[in-house]
């Protein structure tokens, strides 16, 4: 019997060694740009003042074409994830993995049993006909997945979304794919309940600031506000979500997600020149998960040429054969294809 995965692993614990290139966490490199860390920088002189967030709730209810009563923004996505599971009270939820543990870390903590839906290599990773089931009245599903790097049609989806049911998307990622194409941040006639969350920490570079929001219909958005603190999302953080809305960040991350696909292309053609090495599905965000016998031992060999690789083993339904690499520069891309081409002995 395997393992019980380590829900509360994460790609930074990877990186804790000085010195190591960072290919284990999916935070856009030479982030936050200069403009954004100048506008950070101006609140320091407003921390006196308790935080308002009046400001920044129109500007994401803009970007999204919502109401205001539609948003709610939370300290990190990740906040989301602990208020939906103490605020709901699903009879069976679901989570469909392989994805972002902290969902299901975040239910069981409440206390709520948990089935795993579990997509496969074989599938591509893609969400299948009866994968989830009937009766669930509680799902979690990524798009694009971490850390499968798949991005499903919107109208699979959607078409999970049913009367007496929570549907939850974690788009932490959509805004690295370009035009957002399958997002269903500004659907709002779907039967259920459609709760969408949303990251600025992977494109803006702002992981230590804590920073996200969910999109939903505004009875539950009220209750999951009055599950927070006062004040749960400091002044800096309110403006990063204000600016990183703006028409002029949009484009920006839009020209990112562009620079981003051609990255990845560029590694993809790489991995596939080496034996064993093995890309399941179409990889969309920024990242790409790989399987390949003995992946804990080139993991491990890899921390010893200067790279860190985020380890597959944690998510449920993969296992010691899997490796997640984040996308970086063509020229960090030689440089890590290089040593992976020496550890696997090509």
């Amino acid at each position: 019997m395997s393992p019980e995965p380590d829900l509360r692993h994460h790609g930074d614990a990877e990186v804790r060694t000085p010195g190591l290139v960072d290919l284990a966490v999916n935070v856009r490199t030479g982030t936050p740009p200069d403009w954004l860390r100048e506008r950070l920088a101006a609140t320091l002189g407003d921390l006196a003042a308790y935080p308002d967030g009046t400001a920044a709730r129109a500007a994401v209810a803009a970007r999204h074409g919502r109401p205001v009563a539609e948003v709610l923004l939370t300290s990190g996505a990740a906040e989301a994830f602990v208020l939906l599971a103490r605020v709901l009270r699903p009879r069976r939820a679901t989570v469909v993995h392989p994805q972002f543990t902290e969902p299901e870390a975040a239910l069981r903590d409440a206390g709520h049993p948990v089935h795993r839906a579990l997509l496969t290599a074989d599938a591509g990773f893609r969400l299948t006909p009866g994968a989830v089931p009937d009766d669930a009245d509680l799902v979690v599903v990524g798009n694009p997945t971490n850390p499968t790097s798949v991005l499903h049609p919107a109208a699979a989806v959607a078409a999970l979304a049913r009367p007496g049911r929570t549907l939850v998307v974690d788009e932490a990622f959509m805004d690295a794919v370009p035009g957002e194409p399958e997002s269903l941040a500004a659907v709002r006639d779907l039967p259920g309940q459609v709760v969408v969350l949303r990251s600025l920490t992977k494109t803006w570079g702002l992981a230590g600031l804590r920073i996200g929001y969910v999109l939903g219909p505004a009875a539950l958005i009220a209750e999951l506000a009055a599950a927070q603190p006062l004040w749960p999302v400091s002044t800096p953080a309110l403006v990063a979500a204000e600016a990183c809305s703006s028409p002029a960040a949009l484009a920006e991350a839009e020209q990112a997600a562009e620079a981003t696909a051609e990255q990845r292309t560029y590694l993809l053609k790489g991995l596939a020149t080496l034996p064993g090495v093995r890309v399941h599905g179409e990889p969309a965000a920024s990242f790409v998960l790989i399987e390949l016998a003995g992946a804990a031992g080139v993991r491990e060999r890899l921390r010893a040429a200067g790279f860190a690789v985020r380890r597959g083993d944690t998510f449920p339904g993969l296992g010691t054969d899997w490796l997640r690499i984040a996308v970086r520069d063509e020229r960090t891309t030689d440089r890590f294809l290089a040593a992976l081409a020496a550890v696997v002995g090509v």
